[in-house]
């Protein structure tokens, strides 16, 4: 009888999973799309007033004043509207974990300790009921990153509207992702800190190892994991780190000194200790949970929040996450407003979600600013974005396609609405 309990139990949990199979992918943009009449936040601090944005094929082709379309266009009147670029989530599990009490939705860890050949683009479920929820929040591109070990694998950038993993791909495996082993930590067993850093110094000695096979010309047998990380040392590859303490981020840069590696910061709680040496070795910092305690007690209160401010202030390239698996990643508009609270202006805090993720993720070319010859992901909001009383997206563009903004939630909405009478 237990077993025959626990077996239903899993299968309502899936069952609930399955609820959307209305909201389907857009298809290829077709002929001219323009957004009139109004505000266009273009991502690099720059605002337009009572303007227009026109895209054709899947590409902005102008930015500018609203004035009469010369070619034929779907026009739609965005009188009293705010237009974004897409945001873009640096940090999420999306399409890898679903029910994280249901053991066979979540498909984001490996064994083993060092697994750069791990790939999350090939775990990708592109049918997640989770990005519906996500893509309606405005964010329409996302970093999915494998976890588990001490190096955990290769992240993607996906776009959140897609048939399978081969459509969602937006960039693949451009990071290698290392977690770095807590240097401070609470025990009254063994010593952490030397556990740490013996766990570190096997990294090095990986990365020294990679480095003498790939400088060999040929190799008698393959070693799929020294091949994983080639990448990193041509810089076609991200390194990103994950740690929070001066301690980690300066083991941090010195890989990065050692190896040559393009290194990014993911958490960095601590980072604003260390703004001049962080900016002297070009490191940028992907900033995580803003809705925190300090991680000192001897820090401000509202530390989290003013944060970005005193990476901006110091001219330190960062953007702002959201890696919170309770709200599904949505929350990232809300946490960049804020840090508009706590210093930035409105249009700092939207490039910390928009352009300047996508410069760290090296995607800068293609998106994350409303420019012309830049992917044409577009989002429409009735107000203020980084808002939670104003935020309200009722159009959506990935690469031109308008998308369907539908979710589970909106559509029970709508459902109990219905039954008691309210609409």
């Amino acid at each position: 009888m237990k077993k025959i309990l626990i077996t239903l139990t899993v299968l309502a949990a899936i069952g609930k999973t399955n609820a959307q199979e209305t909201i389907y992918p857009a298809p290829a943009q077709s002929g001219n799309i323009a957004l009139t009449h109004a505000t266009i936040h273009i991502g690099n601090g720059q605002v337009l007033q009572d303007a227009m944005i026109l895209f054709r094929d899947g590409k902005i082709v102008s930015v500018g004043p609203t004035e009469p379309i010369k070619d034929n266009a779907k026009i739609i009147d965005c009188t009293g509207k705010q237009i974004y670029p897409g945001l873009i989530s640096p940090v999420t599990d999306l399409g890898l974990s679903e029910l994280s009490a249901v053991r066979s939705t979540n498909d984001e860890y490996e064994l083993g300790d060092i697994n750069p050949n791990i790939r999350s683009i090939i775990a990708y479920n592109a049918d997640s009921k989770a990005i519906d929820n996500t893509r309606s929040n405005g964010v329409l591109l996302a970093n999915t990153i494998p976890q588990g070990g001490i190096i955990s694998g290769a992240s993607s950038v996906v776009q959140l509207d897609a048939w399978n993993w081969e459509d969602a791909a937006y960039q693949t495996d451009g990071g290698i992702h290392f977690n770095m082993p807590y240097l401070e930590r609470f025990s009254t067993e063994g010593d952490p800190a030397k556990d740490a850093l013996e766990k570190i110094e096997n990294v090095r000695n990986f990365f020294r190892q990679a480095k003498a096979y790939l400088d060999e010309s040929k190799h008698e047998h393959t070693n799929l994991k020294f091949d994983a990380v080639k990448g990193l040392f041509n810089k076609s590859q991200i390194f990103f780190v994950h740690c929070e303490l001066v301690k980690e981020m300066m083991i941090a840069v010195e890989f990065a000194k050692e190896f040559g590696f393009k290194t990014v910061i993911v958490g960095g709680t601590d980072s604003y200790k260390i703004t001049d040496y962080l900016k002297q070795n070009n490191i940028a910092v992907i900033l995580n949970e803003m809705n925190t305690l300090p991680a000192m007690q001897d820090d401000d209160i509202d530390m989290p929040f003013k944060t970005p401010y005193l990476l901006q202030q110091a001219g330190v390239t960062y953007c702002i996450s959201d890696p919170n698996q309770m709200t599904r990643f949505r929350n990232i508009a809300f946490n960049a407003g804020i840090a508009a609270g706590h210093g930035l202006t409105k249009e700092q805090a939207l490039q910390a979600i928009t352009l300047n993720t996508a410069k760290i993720l090296g995607i800068g070319d293609r998106t994350g600013s409303l420019e012309n010859g830049k992917d044409a992901n577009i989002i429409v909001s009735d107000g203020d974005i980084l808002d939670i009383r104003t935020n309200n997206v009722i159009y959506a563009f990935i690469q031109g396609r308008q998308i369907n903004l539908d979710n589970k939630q909106k559509q029970l909405y709508e459902k109990y609405k219905y039954k008691y009478g309210l609409k």
